[in-house]
């Protein structure tokens, strides 16, 4: 069953270091066998070598592709969330030195949950959804944190050309497993009755009816 769309829809698509991916048939997402999902440990010792400096210039200038056109959308003095915010919350510090109240949820490094009881504005999610082991239950997860109306802003290299996936240096991190398409954000916005925009490269802006 594709974990992004719940369909009896996966196809084999690629077998490459080991390692077997499916494609599903339905949404067009592309997923990692799930016999062999990394473990929490493994993930945990990748996320740990990330050099994330939250004031680190060229890591805001890359985290600015995402905020730069979500801050054209947001009114102001807005409540937010970052879903997976990582170690060095830098989106939420440059969304707050704008104007907005951020809260933070990480399973690793921000694990109180206690801030997914409550809705927000917008949640964003920046270089999350590619290391989702259930996709589905993750996105319905996010749209339940959404007040009406409210936005969830997306940042994760989409994946486009076939021929290329088996080189593909996103492929390669061992704790992405779930690769998406333009047509899987679109699919996923039908399913959970959201709009879909893709304002540019790699990012996508759900919108709660």
């Amino acid at each position: 069953m594709c974990r992004v769309c719940l369909r009896n829809s996966l196809a084999p698509f690629l077998q490459k270091d080991g390692l077997n991916y499916l494609r599903c048939c339905q949404c067009q997402a592309t997923l990692v066998s799930a016999a062999q999902l990394p473990s929490h440990q493994t993930q945990l010792q990748k996320y740990q070598q990330h050099e994330n400096d939250p004031l680190d210039a060229r890591y805001r200038e890359f985290l600015n592709r995402l905020a730069a056109p979500l801050l054209t959308e947001l009114p102001a003095n807005q409540v937010g969330l970052d879903f997976g915010c990582g170690p060095g919350p830098a989106l939420a510090d440059m969304l707050s030195q704008a104007g907005h109240s951020m809260r933070l949820y990480d399973p690793f490094f921000f694990p109180d949950a206690t801030v997914l009881d409550q809705q927000f504005d917008f949640v964003t999610c920046t270089e999350v959804a590619e290391h989702f082991h259930q996709p589905h239950a993750e996105f319905k997860r996010m749209v339940a944190l959404l007040k009406p109306g409210g936005l969830l802003a997306l940042m994760t290299s989409f994946q486009h050309d076939d021929s290329r996936f088996a080189d593909w240096h996103y492929r390669r991190d061992p704790t992405h497993v779930t690769f998406y398409k333009q047509e899987t954000f679109d699919f996923i916005a039908a399913e959970f009755g959201l709009t879909c925009e893709i304002p540019c490269k790699n990012v996508a802006f759900l919108r709660k009816k």
